[in-house]
């Protein structure tokens, strides 16, 4: 193997640290030809679809890109921001947001993010905080919840692009944090700021809250990916946190893709259920993504609102993410400081009682 040329910058400070954000990825224009770039990409990788290569690839290439690749373009189309795609928006905020918190705090961290599917990659994010100077990087995905088919080909992602390089940083990585406090505190604020702005459900007259989670095939569970009994405890610890019962509160799964059995109950038939059954207002949140992105904005947004107003319902409310809200990015510093313990992140002037600030 012919390993990568490194050579530091001039300028770079040894011996630093560096957080590196990452997330699932974005196609980087709301273009079929972009579109269909960054579907290869994501639905390649063998842990979002386990499917013999030989056989998917077909399918794939001859059967679903040049369709999906359209359709899927005018749907991000419909929910782009003037600044780009809403994921790499709220994630670049994000990012601006922690690296302020944990320098006010006197952490001295490289804060980027990385894709794992689109730009900027792994690969070269990696490559690019080492010419910064880190010598050690602390992986913190923006998945909440582990899963095979998230966090664990993200780390497959830098673990590859690790093997390429001569002088290897020190790695750590964050594997979930579904049950973390302030993460919860974070989701229960996000809610309740919602409420405050746009009115309270009247959960004793029928009105429901929907937590909705990224699905995954069923067959994963099986296999023991542990994913769906994390979505249940976020679920379950998010609910006790906004004082709510299970009766007023569903957790559902959204985004299914192919024939195959998804975990369940799913997110577009349980709330049409719900318009069918009379229920006035639902209310939808998705706890497991971080920022905001099609899969909330154009699939709950759009579509889900339209199944249930259909089947009758009177009222829908999409609650956005928690994207760089103050509960979120005091969260984030949060789960971080406690990761990069041991390392030398403060300035030695500082380093006696500095913390993470609370928001």
């Amino acid at each position: 193997m012919r390993f990568d040329l490194e050579r530091p910058s001039q300028s770079a400070t040894s011996h630093r640290v560096a957080v590196l954000l990452i997330n699932l990825g974005t196609p980087d224009a709301p273009t079929p030809r972009a579109v269909r770039r960054y579907l290869a990409q994501f639905l390649s990788d063998p842990r979002v679809v386990e499917i013999p290569a030989v056989i998917w690839q077909v399918i794939l290439r001859l059967l679903i890109l040049p369709f999906r690749g359209r359709t899927s373009a005018k749907k991000y189309a419909a929910v782009w921001m003037p600044e780009g795609s809403p994921l790499r928006v709220h994630t670049e905020k994000q990012v601006e947001a922690l690296r302020h918190l944990l320098h006010l705090n006197d952490y001295q961290v490289i804060v980027d993010y990385a894709m794992r599917y689109g730009t900027p990659g792994i690969p070269a994010m990696l490559k690019q905080v080492k010419l910064s100077g880190a010598e050690r990087v602390l992986l913190m995905p923006m998945y909440p919840q582990y899963s095979s088919s998230t966090t664990a080909t993200a780390f497959d992602e830098a673990f590859v692009a690790l093997r390429r390089m001569r002088n290897q940083p020190e790695v750590r990585t964050v594997r979930h944090y579904c049950d973390h406090p302030a993460y919860i505190a974070a989701l229960a604020a996000q809610v309740r700021h919602y409420w405050q702005t746009h009115g309270h459900p009247d959960f004793a007259n029928g009105d429901k809250l929907v937590l909705s989670f990224h699905g995954v095939p069923k067959r994963t569970l099986d296999l023991g990916d542990p994913y769906h009994e994390q979505c249940q405890q976020t679920g379950a610890l998010l609910m006790n946190a906004l004082h709510l019962s299970p009766v007023e509160c569903r957790i559902t799964f959204q985004s299914r893709f192919g024939r195959a059995e998804w975990l369940q109950p799913y997110t577009a038939p349980t709330l049409r259920e719900l318009g069918q059954a009379g229920v006035r207002r639902a209310d939808v949140f998705c706890p497991g993504f971080t920022a905001d992105c099609l899969e909330t904005i154009e699939e709950i947004g759009l579509e889900v609102r339209d199944e249930f107003l259909h089947a009758g319902g009177k009222e829908f409310h999409r609650i956005p993410c928690v994207n760089a809200s103050s509960p979120w990015i005091a969260a984030l510093g949060e789960i971080v400081a406690q990761h990069l313990q041991g390392w030398p992140v403060i300035q030695p002037a500082s380093a006696q009682g500095a913390a993470v600030a609370q928001a």
